[in-house]
């Protein structure tokens, strides 16, 4: 079997599918029996769910593409790709921090698994800086109202 080094785009991954494309991929998996769909079929619905900007469409297709990683060794490489950006889209980075750092442990050289590591990454240290920054104003407002109070129990 033909081993390809292609993942699309993060801009594609990016933009949703209409509601009528999902609804006809919801509607093939149907039509093969649901959970004993094909798993090109399941895939294709997961791939579509994730693209979505309704969180529980993307919480269904990380759910789906979960369960096609632990059943079809032949579509990991794929299904790690979408559950990083599934869970990236989801706010669940340190997931996304997972499954993409799987992806790149087996494929350095893959660039748009390089593209979503270092978009996950970028926004890990984004959400720390302003968790530090988050806590240090906390920290600070707590010390200033002590201060205050203090002072006044002095007087």
């Amino acid at each position: 079997m033909a081993k390809f080094n292609f993942l699309p785009t993060l801009q594609d991954a990016f933009e949703p599918l209409l509601p009528q494309q999902v609804e006809i991929l919801r509607q093939q998996v149907l039509s093969e029996g649901g959970d004993s769909a094909s798993i090109q079929s399941r895939f294709n619905y997961a791939w579509g769910l994730i693209k979505s900007n309704d969180v529980n469409d993307q919480r269904l297709g990380v759910k789906l593409l979960s369960d096609i990683y632990k059943e079809s060794s032949t579509r990991r490489r794929e299904c790690l790709y979408y559950l990083g950006i599934g869970c990236y889209k989801l706010g669940e980075y340190t997931m996304a921090k997972r499954y993409v750092d799987t992806l790149h442990e087996h494929e350095p050289n893959n660039k748009q698994a390089c593209a979503l590591k270092s978009m996950i990454e970028d926004k890990i240290q984004k959400e720390t800086v302003k968790g530090l920054a988050l806590a240090t104003g906390f920290i600070a407002g707590t010390a200033a109202i002590a201060a205050v109070l203090f002072r006044n129990r002095k007087r």
